[in-house]
């Protein structure tokens, strides 16, 4: 065996979706150099590309199936192997294999799995969190799909041996891929394989299970640059009492270390409470832990209600779906979020619906 033979049986040993039992001929003629002439330029053989230019084992392929649950939903291996393969492959495989057609590509099922990913992760964080601001809303979506979380997620699936991929740079027509980007087109790719062959609640289940069940630490996305104001302005919208800082405990008022507990109050409920070495610092805590109290109020799991359960659990398209509807009660539309600092381009600050008392009984164009 030649330096070439044995370059190309160490490099496909490294990879673990090639198996020298599913290849035709190993090594391939391509690595086989014959006898240049004086002038001509040297043939240099790929071995790295070669490899990862070859399909992964059906019982590799089927295997993946079985472990994230799909094998009794997507009905053939090739399916996988299509979700798994991303547009940069086509570069690699037309390099090496010129006289074969064209891989499928995972396309315009991540195109599709990411619009239903941040369909079903908008409406679950917009219905657990009622109040959060839309900037935190945005980022709490990112969190909960965008590309780093599915990027993680199919490293935990065991994406790593079959995905095929190939790093390509930034040019004036396209921007780089890199292994990150590949890696989060497949769960993508995976949630529109079960809208495909299933329903849209059951996409819906799978994303749930994969991405919803993950906590989120949504208290170090909201941030104040002036909490005081932020609550005055937030407890005006909602027509409550001015809020007022009282101190509720303290030690070592003369000493090197003192600490203070204030808490701030609303009428007779208390909103937050904070501690720190001075009262301006247990106030300013005070104040962004009443405002954390507000916005990060969430729903009861037992209570969640979301649009897309009132489509029928059936297969099939939602357009063409026919079958028994879910329920879903509206929430009540509320004030807009508080935006404290800005008045608008009229210059008028215009109350919430709360602080101006209305009546029920009131018209809606009152309140526009």
């Amino acid at each position: 065996m030649g330096l070439a033979q044995r370059k190309v049986a160490t490099t496909a040993a490294k990879l673990a979706h090639v198996s020298s039992q599913h290849l035709k001929a190993l090594p391939p003629k391509s690595s086989v150099v014959p006898t240049r002439l004086a002038n001509a330029a040297p043939t240099v053989f790929d071995a790295q590309s070669w490899a990862s230019s070859q399909p992964p084992p059906r019982s590799t392929l089927a295997a993946f199936a079985h472990r994230v649950g799909l094998a009794n939903v997507i009905p053939s291996t090739d399916v996988i192997q299509q979700a798994c393969t991303h547009p940069s492959f086509i570069q690699l495989f037309t390099r090496q294999h010129p006289d074969q057609p064209l891989p499928t590509t995972n396309a315009a099922l991540a195109t599709l799995g990411n619009s239903l990913l941040g369909l079903f992760a908008t409406e679950y964080v917009n219905s657990s969190y009622p109040h959060l601001p839309t900037r935190v809303m945005k980022a709490a979506v990112s969190a909960h799909v965008g590309p780093t979380t599915c990027a993680n997620v199919a490293r935990e699936l065991g994406v790593l041996p079959i995905l095929r991929w190939q790093r390509t740079p930034t040019t004036t027509a396209s921007v780089a891929v890199l292994h990150a980007d590949a890696l989060a087109s497949v769960p993508r790719a995976l949630t529109a394989l079960v809208y495909q062959y299933r329903s849209l609640r059951s996409a819906r289940r799978f994303v749930e299970k994969l991405f919803f069940s993950r906590d989120v630490d949504l208290r170090g996305m909201i941030k104040f640059r002036d909490p005081k104001q932020t609550l005055l302005e937030t407890v005006a919208k909602f027509g409550r009492e001015r809020p007022i800082s009282r101190l509720l405990k303290e030690t070592g008022r003369y000493s090197n270390s003192p600490v203070f507990v204030v808490g701030i109050f609303s009428g007779a409920d208390q909103l937050g409470e904070g501690f720190g070495s001075s009262l301006k610092m247990a106030e300013y805590r005070a104040a962004e832990d009443s405002l954390l109290r507000l916005y990060l109020t969430r729903q009861p799991p037992h209570l969640l209600q979301l649009p897309t359960s009132t489509f029928p659990d059936v297969s099939g398209s939602i357009y063409d779906a026919s079958g028994r509807e879910g329920t879903y009660t509206p929430v009540s539309l509320g004030d807009s979020e508080v935006l404290y600092g800005s008045a608008g381009r009229a210059g008028i600050r215009v109350p919430g619906a709360r602080s101006t008392a209305a009546a029920t009984e009131e018209d809606l164009e009152d309140y526009l």
